[in-house]
């Protein structure tokens, strides 16, 4: 049954390959909500050469200091690892694999944007033992409540930003008949990577300085990343050296489904089978990433981008499809399968 349902899979990729191939639409400017919707239904990445940031054509705004003037001493949440890898499968100090998340402290923006690359083009990478990314995923501009004038208030460790980030998007909004669930705004730099993951949500996201380096997979080849299942574990910092440490969480806590392939980009990290699909997004560019699309993100130097999440449309067969696709059944125990030398190339992050 199970090599059945693997034959299926792959036939369906090749099929997909075959009808749409690696390329991807680019446009000049922002679709219509009409045209946009269109888009929605092809479920393809675009990328549009407009941003949806009013300020983008200000050479001064969203600079280091601009950002830094505009924050004050307000404190924001700051994503620390040693690695750069958040949300990241990495080996443990006691040999094992996790699912790691980072650790989370409060930062004034000022010493936050101290620890990235500089702003200007040219300059080396900031130095130090840790790395620090704004990545906070939580809707750190707006959350739903945002919308719902029923609902509690909306409030935002970046108030002084807001005005400066469009709550919504018309076209977008008008296109899906619907509100974001959540605007998030992201600041790091090179040393940041957001390892291969694919979320339910229509994508749009606006980078601001820098660029994103996107690569990409459809819903079709969900099997080349070979999901697992990883004990969770979250990064602290010892009492005693202040250092940071990976902590397995409780035995009872879930284990996390997440795939194995730490690098898709690497030699070798993808079967030949995959497909993967290469889009840099510079500032002033915004690309449009499908629901259920997977995604590996670098960045090249300081970079600011902000993103818009819609809830995907739940009816019809869009969820059943990418449930399918991904697979109903539960992947194998990643340290079980790294036993057998079949796990991750998670060891050139491993944790001392």
């Amino acid at each position: 049954m199970h090599d059945t349902r693997a034959e299926t899979l792959k036939w369906l990729a090749e099929e997909y390959h075959e009808l749409n191939g690696t390329q991807y639409d680019t446009l000049d400017a922002a679709p219509t909500p009409l045209e946009f919707s269109r888009l929605v239904r092809i479920g393809r990445p675009v990328l549009i050469k407009e941003s949806t940031i009013p300020d983008y054509g200000n050479k001064d705004a969203w600079s280091k200091r601009w950002i830094t003037e505009k924050m004050g001493d307000r404190s924001i949440s700051v994503a620390i690892t040693p690695n750069g890898r958040a949300d990241a499968v990495t080996r443990g100090p006691d040999g094992k694999l996790y699912f790691a998340e980072p650790l989370t402290e409060k930062m004034q923006m000022g010493p936050f944007l101290d620890t990235l690359s500089s702003d200007h083009p040219g300059s080396p990478p900031a130095e130090g033992s840790e790395v620090h990314y704004l990545q906070s995923q939580n809707g750190n501009l707006f959350t739903s409540n945002y919308f719902d004038m029923t609902g509690p208030g909306d409030s935002s460790e970046f108030e002084p930003l807001r005005e400066h980030v469009p709550s919504e998007i018309t076209w977008c909004s008008d296109g899906l008949d619907r509100s974001p669930d959540a605007v998030n705004l992201w600041i790091g730099d090179e040393k940041s990577v957001t390892s291969i993951h694919s979320d339910p949500y229509e994508n749009i996201y606006t980078v601001i300085r820098g660029s994103k380096q996107f690569t990409l997979l459809p819903p079709t080849e969900g099997w080349c990343l070979r999901e697992r299942r990883y004990p969770h574990a979250t990064y602290v910092r010892s009492p005693s050296t202040s250092q940071l440490e990976l902590v397995p969480s409780p035995a009872e806590t879930p284990l996390v489904r997440w795939s194995s392939v730490t690098d898709p980009t690497a030699p070798g990290a993808l079967p030949a089978e995959a497909h993967p699909i290469h889009i840099t997004v510079h500032a002033g560019e915004t690309l449009y990433l499908p629901a259920g699309w997977w995604h590996y993100v670098r960045q090249r130097g300081f970079t600011v981008a902000v993103n818009y999440w819609y809830d995907m449309e739940g009816r019809g067969m869009s969820w059943v499809w990418l449930n399918f696709l991904r697979g109903a059944e539960e992947p194998p125990l990643g340290n079980e399968e790294d036993k057998k030398g079949a796990g991750t190339d998670a060891d050139a992050d491993a944790v001392a």
